[in-house]
């Protein structure tokens, strides 16, 4: 099924429309479906073509950046969340470094504390992955060249309470909504594939062009991985069930605005915490049930950072807003009881988002061409 672009079909994601399948469409589809579009459909109450419909002129008008099958990468290859120390001479070069020329990192931001604090002089962030076999500490080192960092520090996930997206239904959420019961948390642990299982996930994962988004879209994929649809399939719901791949997606362009200059949000807040040890997985838990937050993650940020073990990302139009999540955050876990001995925000500036690379073949190759 074909359809003709049209300049009249809204593009923004605010149209009464559009917000209603991003709604569904940004987190809501979990693992591998054989008919994600047909699902996004049925989910909406909207017809099957004018879901397809709108998400392929949202995705041409750039409103919704990428449309993907994601992939619980933590289990795939090593990775971190890397705050950098970077002379302010060398930080736009450094963040245009990584952003374009590292295929291992992903997010790429500039962050800033409102005050002085414990590791404000760390402006740089981004998260890394390497595929297993490989050394973080290494292709840190190898970047540090590069960009002529001072100093950088690793923070692997020990593990994941919150995961997603969802920027359009979170607009409306209340300081202190929060789910029934606490987070659970996902232990991160490596998980190793069959070469046919890689080439089937390859096929998986690549973003799906314009063209590609219409009923039964994973007979091609399956093609291109040289196996049956049905065995595509069912490689890809073993490893749905492995915890391998993560929720079917259209991302947003959240950091910057529209072609009509309209913006999802304006700020994105990674708010840390200080928590005693042997309390970091019911501390996230309390964390992460909080509805505002896409993200939240136990990371040991160590003394650099007094010792921040609770990390979680919200995103919205208003910095005072984010504020009072915080603040209604914070109230939940004195009510619970727990400790914080520490607690800051770091502020998003500016930002590029992409996937990181996981293939073990383009690693070695990377490191063919930077290591002497």
């Amino acid at each position: 099924m074909t359809f003709v672009p049209n300049e009249t079909i809204p593009v923004e994601h605010n149209d009464p429309i559009n917000a209603r399948i991003l709604a569904v469409s940004e987190d809501k589809i979990a693992g591998f479906v054989r008919e994600p579009f047909l699902e996004i459909a049925e989910r909406t109450g909207l017809p099957f073509e004018i879901v397809v419909e709108r998400i392929v002129a949202m995705l041409r008008a750039g409103t919704i950046r990428r449309v993907r099958q994601t992939l619980l990468a933590t289990n795939l290859a090593d990775g971190a969340l890397v705050a950098w120390k970077v002379p302010p001479e060398k930080i736009d070069a450094a963040f245009d470094y990584m952003s374009q020329s590292d295929p291992f990192s992903g997010h790429v931001v500039l962050r800033s504390t409102d005050a002085v604090t414990a590791g404000s002089e760390y402006k740089l962030w981004t998260t890394l992955k390497v595929p297993h076999g490989f050394s973080l500490r290494r292709h840190g080192e190898i970047l540090s060249g590069i960009v002529g960092a001072e100093h950088f520090r690793l923070m692997p996930a020990k593990g994941i309470f919150t995961l997603g997206v969802g920027h359009v239904r979170r607009k409306n959420i209340a300081p202190g909504s929060r789910a029934e019961r606490p987070a659970t948390m996902i232990v991160v642990q490596p998980a190793a594939l069959s070469e046919k299982e890689w080439t089937v996930l390859t096929a998986l994962k690549r973003e799906f062009a314009p063209e590609e988004i219409r009923e039964s879209p994973w007979i091609a994929r399956a093609e291109e991985a040289g196996v049956s649809l049905g065995e595509f399939c069912a490689i890809a719901e073993d490893l749905t069930k492995r915890k391998i791949i993560g929720r079917f997606s259209t991302f947003l362009e959240h950091v910057k605005p529209s072609a009509g200059g309209v913006r999802v949000t304006r700020f994105n807040a990674l708010f840390h915490w200080a928590v005693p040890p042997g309390r970091e997985v019911e501390t996230g838990g309390e964390v992460g049930r909080h509805e505002i937050l896409t993200h939240c993650y136990w990371r040991e940020a160590g003394p650099e950072f007094r010792d921040v073990n609770i990390m979680a990302v919200a995103h919205g139009t208003e910095k005072a807003r984010l504020l009072e999540h915080k603040a209604a955050i914070d109230r939940h876990l004195v009510e619970s009881g727990i400790p914080v001995s520490y607690t800051n925000v770091f502020w998003g500036g500016r930002s590029e988002i992409k996937p990181s690379e996981i293939s073990p073949q383009i690693y070695r190759q990377w490191l063919t061409d930077h290591v002497t």
